[in-house]
């Protein structure tokens, strides 16, 4: 596989999660492999320990003498769109002719190989992509996978298999941010959801639909496409395809839907085999949603329903999606990447059915000025369902300020009476003086720092309680 070609690989931009499972992918093939990041993470810091090698300053001149012992035809770069246009190095590779390329046409190259299963959507495809991999690595599928987030299974978000195999499989979540998913031919392709969102890159819901529906059309002939009923009513789909919901009268659904000791337990109607009895420890009709869908997956590559079954059972979900870090009588902490007002609903949603007696306060950083913008009355009316919410500044990410565009601004348009403004700096010494119940960090920026912090104050009261 010519991707495999080079000898270095330099990543700008190395602890996004999709960024890092590449690095992971190259390292595995004994390749060098470095990488700049703005700040250290933990993702970073693993990165690190598998022999990685990553800088956070931006600095052509380590640069520099890290190419001493280079040819460039030896050297690729990938890069994520998060990377600033100004940023030196960036602009030095630019200068300089090396080859450089972005993380969503690399991953196109290494699926060119395998026989590729794509899922992708506005929300959603995290949890379905970890879903059909586990389930997939359960019924001894041979299969790669490029997940977007850590695997609470396998603790990683790549998993590795036999590349010899010319029947391998790998699984992959197709990203629709600056059209990435465009790179991908899938074998088997699904779309979950289509709600408007990165209208930064596209500028209106319209435009976007047109790239999903071009998505859609890139599955392979002899091929299937899989997508929800929504998504079919939104993008009008001509092509042949499967249809799945929650419980609606389409090929895949469910029925029966009960929530037995903290678990959805449910059944689910398939043309091919019917999956009875099936119980997944995410909450959420959201997430019963997700497994239907991964469900269709599998039936297509020949899963029998046993195996399905079991797998869901033993899921353990996707970090930073409903992950608890404390669960106890007293006090619950439940760490979230919702970024969209949808996913925000559906994520309070699932805490106030879970927990309906009690108080549930939610700490959120919005994610980005321009979705702020744009979806700004409904991340009020999304914040509003929260008993308590402690609103972080806007986490800019790629982007340069928006006249008017703030955490106050959005504070304004909430309803509720129990809001407050405050400092990221500030928020355990805020939380001191709340008695929590069930707290949620919801957000995609660098609301994760706080996790450890809330969960070593969270546990040593559930401590002082007993």
């Amino acid at each position: 596989m010519q991707i495999l070609n080079y000898k270095l690989y330099y990543f700008l931009g190395v602890g996004g999660i999709g960024m890092s499972a590449l690095a992971r992918y190259f390292n595995h093939y004994g390749k060098t492999v470095y990488g700049y990041d703005k700040t250290e993470s933990l993702l970073t810091k693993q990165l690190q320990s598998e022999g990685i090698t990553i800088h956070y300053d931006d600095n052509v001149d380590l640069l520099k003498s890290i190419l001493e012992n280079y040819n460039s035809s030896d050297v690729l770069f990938i890069y994520t769109p998060a990377i600033p246009k100004t940023h030196a190095e960036l602009l030095y590779v630019q200068a300089n002719n090396f080859k450089l390329q972005k993380r969503a046409w690399v991953l196109g190259e290494i699926t060119k190989q395998f026989k590729t299963i794509a899922i992708a959507g506005t929300h959603g495809k995290t949890t379905t992509t970890t879903i059909v991999t586990h389930i997939l690595k359960s019924a001894g599928i041979n299969c790669f996978a490029f997940l977007g987030g850590i695997s609470q299974n396998y603790k990683t978000n790549l998993l590795l298999g036999d590349a010899e195999d010319s029947n391998a499989f790998v699984v992959v979540e197709a990203d629709e941010y600056d059209r990435s998913f465009l790179t991908l031919h899938p074998y088997i392709s699904v779309i979950t959801s289509v709600d408007p969102d990165h209208l930064d890159i596209y500028g209106d819901k319209n435009t976007m639909h047109e790239s999903y529906t071009q998505f859609a059309s890139q599955t392979q002939k002899e091929g299937f496409l899989i997508v929800k009923k929504s998504v079919d009513n939104d993008l009008k789909i001509k092509d042949k395809r499967l249809i799945y919901s929650l419980n609606l009268d389409t090929e895949y659904s469910a029925d029966s839907i009960e929530i037995i000791d903290g678990e959805f337990c449910y059944n689910i109607n398939s043309p091919i085999e019917p999956v009875s009895h099936v119980a997944i420890g995410l909450p959420g009709l959201h997430n019963v949603e997700n497994s239907i869908a991964a469900v269709a997956v599998a039936q297509q590559l020949g899963i029998k329903g046993d195996v399905i079954n079991s797998a869901l059972r033993s899921f353990k979900g996707v970090k930073r999606r409903f992950d608890y870090r404390v669960k106890s009588k007293s006090i619950v902490y439940i760490d979230d990447y919702a970024h969209h007002p949808e996913e925000l609903t559906a994520s309070i949603s699932a805490a106030k059915q879970l927990y309906p007696d009690r108080i549930i306060t939610g700490i959120f950083q919005p994610h980005l000025f321009s979705r702020t913008r744009d979806f700004a009355d409904g991340f009020a009316k999304s914040l509003d369902l929260l008993d308590e919410c402690i609103l972080l500044e806007i986490y800019p990410a790629r982007e340069l300020p928006i006249d008017g565009i703030n955490s106050q601004m959005l504070l304004d348009k909430m309803k509720s009476k129990n809001k407050y403004l405050v400092k990221k700096e500030n928020v355990i010494e805020f939380l001191k003086t709340k008695q929590c119940q069930v707290v949620m960090t919801l957000g995609a920026g660098d609301i994760d720092s706080l996790i450890e912090p809330i969960e070593t104050l969270l546990k040593s009261r559930v401590e002082n309680l007993k």
